[in-house]
């Protein structure tokens, strides 16, 4: 049985560790190994990934099944709205939700997007929005699945390439 709970400060290192262990098995095979690597001494080093345990205005939470973890999903508020998508609607941006690939298609994923709407709805946030890499057609199939639309694009920089990731957006 699947759980999800909000993380602590304390899950800082567990956070760095699925999230390099997620993402290096998502797209490893479709970037070159020094942007894999460049990407994991920068935004996902685990000095970072632990400091933004602590910050206000994103939260965290890992999925367990069985006591291990397997799969977690960072949340940012944006009391003013998101700047690229919808300024003055107050949005919850998923961040990232990741599932590890041994535990993917057992439903893990909904859940963590379900726990993202249930708190959107809870703390009053009118949206949920999103950014996914424009070839990562599971992901955008899972997202379009679950009410999100494109309403935009913007650079994401993965190590040294600049690669396009869509702007999804749904009401809550």
């Amino acid at each position: 049985m699947v759980s999800i709970r909000e993380a602590g400060e304390s899950d800082g290192n567990l956070i760095a560790t699925l999230s390099r262990q997620t993402f290096t098995e998502a797209f490893s095979a479709v970037n070159t190994p020094e942007n894999m690597a460049l990407f994991m001494d920068g935004p996902f080093s685990v000095a970072i990934l632990e400091a933004e345990t602590k910050m206000p205005g994103l939260w965290f939470f890992i999925a367990w099944d069985e006591g291990l973890p397997v799969g977690y999903m960072k949340l940012k508020r944006h009391r003013e709205g998101h700047p690229d998508i919808k300024p003055g609607q107050p949005t919850i941006e998923i961040c990232r939700i990741y599932v590890i690939q041994s535990q993917a298609g057992k439903g893990i994923g909904q859940k963590m997007m379900d726990k993202a709407l249930s708190l959107a709805r809870e703390k009053g946030y009118g949206a949920l929005c999103l950014g996914v890499w424009e070839n990562n057609l599971q992901a955008i199939r899972f997202y379009e699945r679950n009410g999100f639309e494109k309403v935009g694009s913007h650079s994401f920089l993965l190590g040294s390439d600049n690669q396009t990731d869509w702007l999804m957006a749904k009401k809550t």
